[in-house]
C-alpha cells in the first residue's frame, strides 16, 4: 500500500482534479464561509460546521464558494476506504443515504470530534519515519469513518439491515457502478445475477435505502446521460447507440420522462 498516495488531507478544493484518473472519495469540512455545489442533479449548500462526504467526485458540479470560505478535505482512494471501513452494516446505508444528501450539519459537539479526527490523521500522514507509518494511517482513517457513522446515524437513525441484506445492496450497486446499466435495466437481469428474485431485490433495495431498486437503476442511468448530453461532440443517436436503446426516438422517450425535457431541449 501506498499510503501516501492513498490519502491525502488539504485545504484546497480542486487538489486533485474531478476529471482525475484516479477516483478519490472527498470529505470535506467547512470551517468558513459556504460552499453551493450541485451533485447527483441536486444543489446543495454547506456552511461553517457542515460535513460533506462525496463518494463520486465527478458527478460534483458549479462548486461556488464564498469570498471567505476555509475547508479542511480529506481525499482518500476507495481502496483504502474500504481497507479502513469496520466490519458493519452500517456503511451500506450510509453510503446510499450520501449519495443523495451529501451534507451532515454537525452540533458544535461534533464537529469538535471531526476537526480532531482530521487533524489527527493529517499528523499521522507527516510522520513518514514511523516504523508502522500504514498501521497508524489506517487507524486512524478508521475512527474518523466510526465518527462519520455516529454522526449521520444520529441525524438519519440507526441502522437494522441485516448482513444478507447488506451483500446484495452491496453487490447491486457495484453492478451499476461499473457501467452494468448501459446494456441492462430490467430488474430481474440484476435478480438474476445476485441468485435472488426480482421481487426480493427490489424489496431489500426498499428497506436498505428507501427506493426500489429500479429506482437505482434508473438514477444511475439518467446521471450518465446527462453527462453525455452535455458533451456535445456526442450525437444523440451516438448516445442512444451506447445504451442499447433499441431507437433514438425511445431514447427522447426515457430522457423525458426521467428529465421533464427531451434530449434537445435540455442540451440547451
Amino acid at each position: 500500500m501506498e499510503a501516501r498516495k492513498d490519502v491525502i488531507v488539504t485545504d484546497w478544493v480542486d487538489r486533485i482534479p474531478t476529471d482525475s484518473e484516479e477516483e478519490y472519495l472527498a470529505h470535506l469540512f467547512c470551517l468558513d464561509g459556504m460552499c453551493r455545489y450541485r451533485f447527483n442533479e441536486r444543489d446543495f449548500e454547506m456552511r461553517a460546521g457542515d460535513l460533506s462526504i462525496i463518494r463520486k467526485r465527478k458527478m460534483v458540479e458549479r462548486v461556488e464558494p464564498s469570498d471567505d470560505f476555509r475547508c479542511k478535505i480529506i481525499y482518500a482512494k476507495p481502496g483504502f476506504i474500504e481497507l479502513c471501513t469496520p466490519q458493519s452494516n452500517y456503511g451500506m446505508k450510509g453510503s446510499l443515504a450520501l449519495f443523495l444528501n451529501p451534507v451532515m450539519h454537525l452540533t458544535p459537539e461534533q464537529q469538535i470530534v471531526c476537526r480532531r479526527d482530521f487533524e489527527r490523521l493529517e499528523q499521522r500522514i507527516a510522520d513518514a519515519e514511523h516504523r508502522f507509518y500504514c498501521e497508524t494511517l489506517v487507524n486512524a482513517m478508521q475512527a474518523a469513518i466510526l465518527d462519520f457513522f455516529d454522526f449521520h446515524a444520529r441525524i438519519y437513525g440507526e441502522s437494522d439491515i441485516s448482513t444478507q441484506h447488506a451483500s446484495i445492496m452491496n453487490r447491486f450497486l457495484k453492478m451499476l457502478e461499473a457501467g452494468t446499466y448501459r446494456e441492462h435495466r430490467e430488474v430481474s437481469y440484476y435478480a438474476d445475477c445476485l441468485c435472488v428474485s426480482p421481487k426480493y431485490l427490489s424489496e431489500v433495495s426498499k428497506k436498505v435505502s428507501g427506493y426500489a431498486a429500479n429506482y437505482w437503476i434508473n438514477r444511475y442511468t439518467i446521471l450518465d446521460i446527462t453527462r453525455l448530453l452535455r458533451d456535445k461532440s456526442l450525437t444523440f443517436v451516438q448516445i442512444s447507440d451506447l445504451f442499447g436503446f433499441s431507437s433514438p426516438a425511445y431514447f427522447s422517450r426515457y430522457v423525458q420522462q426521467n428529465l421533464g425535457l427531451n434530449p434537445t431541449d435540455y442540451r440547451k
